[in-house]
């Protein structure tokens, strides 16, 4: 079992920053963040296999969010900057312990409860 408790959702206008943060009891082979707006799909923005380093994001958020690990305090987090309305969503840490496709919600068992995020035009 992996628990995981996000934080740091909030409201700024566009072109603010935003930091969420993703508590876990043990990181997993891969970590990754997805989001939710009203009325659409799921979608994965940031992944980071935690023993290669290695990250992958979607095209709506590259240059603009960073994913992370703090292994001394046990979280992932996501820097988001230069926010845009339409980054508005409820944002969910989740975690695989075994291969992911990374942007694939079915492949993650473990899911936090969600952080909304809303940014203002």
């Amino acid at each position: 079992q992996v628990q995981l408790v996000e934080s740091g959702g909030g409201s700024v206008p566009a072109g603010g920053s935003l930091r969420l943060s993703c508590a876990t009891s043990k990181f997993t082979y891969c970590m990754a963040w997805f989001r939710q707006a009203p009325g659409k799909e799921r979608e994965g923005i940031a992944a980071l296999y935690t023993e290669s380093g290695r990250q992958y994001y979607s095209d709506s958020v590259k240059g603009r969010f960073t994913i992370s690990q703090d292994k001394g305090t046990d979280t992932l987090t996501l820097q988001m900057d230069n926010l845009k309305p339409e980054d508005t969503a409820i944002y969910y840490c989740a975690a695989s312990l075994g291969p992911a496709v990374w942007y694939s919600p079915a492949d993650f068992a473990y899911w936090g409860q969600g952080t909304q995020v809303t940014v203002s035009s």
